[in-house]
């Protein structure tokens, strides 16, 4: 039988699409407060029942909302979080709790795929699961809440007097960070660029305007290879990181990126955790999303009936062309991103 979705999933849903909630920190928010319902509300027994719920959930979302990857990201997150706490209250029920804790060896990262919990029985109902998930999901609402911060406080390590940045419409993590780093530093020139159709890169740039210190301009996407000469540092923000290393960022990413390697410029990527998904690039139709192509060009103008236009939301950058990730928990190369989905999300729950 089909798992019909709950009445906050099906309110979620609709609150994205016709934009109510906006940006993956928020939709992780209200995502993470769904599944913090399910745990404390929903009537289940044991750990393989919660996984089957939160599976079923995700999956709905998934079909709704196939680009907000952060939504299957943080079910990901609960379902590690539930086999380990099963694992750790199970071996403690055997007195075997001094190594439950013990952090993963290298072997056992190698071996985990083959040999994870082959004999683990979830659909033994468990004492203490409930109290012991909602605890780990506090901490992680703290992880999301600071992560913000964690990430702005690293400005002043990447970002010096007199640099010349350059960013790419309007990410509130690059803005937080290019903030912070206008407070610290003698005097920074910020190159925004503007990110056409929408034109975010101007919604930066009167935010930044107000700051002391600073000389903000704006350039049209057209001159992105033009000022790349003179530029120390890109630093932009992403929709989500792959499980290659690549990105999947706002539209005129890859030019910056392919400007920035032609000048060998390097290119810093603002990322917190829970953006870091497991998916790999598969097919361009199911990766992108086509927004309205009105501003591309007027619907009623001569051109547009010969042509056929696509506005695409998104651009791929490939990890060779990314230097460096910052992420809440510190500075990452794109090559180190498997590792950190080996910590974050479980094996059996890659494909959910």
């Amino acid at each position: 039988m089909r798992e019909q979705p709950l009445k906050e999933v099906t309110q979620l849903i609709h609150a994205i699409k016709v934009g109510l909630v906006e940006g993956s920190y928020s939709i992780t928010n209200k995502t993470l407060d769904i599944f913090k319902y399910i745990i404390m509300s929903k009537s289940w027994q044991n750990a393989d029942a919660l996984m089957q719920i939160v599976r079923a959930q995700c999956k709905i979302l998934q079909a709704a909302l196939p680009q907000e990857t952060v939504t299957s990201n943080i079910a990901r997150r609960i379902l590690k979080l539930t086999r380990e706490e099963f694992d750790l209250l199970h071996a403690k029920g055997q007195h075997f709790a001094d190594d439950s804790q013990a952090s993963l060896s290298l072997h056992k990262l190698v071996t985990q795929t083959s040999e994870s919990n082959v004999s683990v029985d979830y659909s033994v109902p468990q004492q203490g699961l409930r109290e012991a998930l909602l605890d780990h999901l506090q901490e992680v609402e703290t992880e999301l809440e600071t992560s913000s911060e964690n990430i702005c406080v690293q400005a002043e390590e990447h970002i010096h007097s007199s640099e010349i940045i350059l960013t790419l419409g309007h990410s509130r993590s690059v803005e937080s960070f290019l903030k912070r780093a206008i407070k610290k530093r003698q005097f920074l020139t910020i190159i925004v660029a503007e990110c056409a159709p929408a034109c975010r890169g101007h919604n930066l740039a009167a935010s930044l305007a107000g700051e002391k210190n600073v000389e903000i301009v704006v350039i049209p996407d057209a001159a992105i290879f033009a000022m790349m000469s003179r530029v120390n540092k890109v630093i932009i923000g992403t929709h989500s990181v792959l499980a290659n290393g690549g990105l999947r960022a706002a539209c005129g990413a890859y030019t910056v990126a392919l400007a920035a390697k032609h000048y060998s410029v390097p290119v810093i990527v603002l990322a917190p955790m829970y953006k870091l998904s497991p998916l790999h690039l598969c097919e361009q139709d199911a990766f992108n999303m086509v927004g309205c192509a009105e501003d591309v060009i007027p619907y009623d103008s001569i051109p547009a009936r010969e042509a056929k236009v696509y506005s695409p939301m998104f651009d791929y950058v490939p990890p060779e062309l990314v230097t460096l990730f910052i992420s809440n928990t510190g500075g990452h190369a794109p090559s180190y991103v498997y590792r950190l989905l080996t910590e974050l999300y479980h094996p059996e729950d890659l494909e959910i």
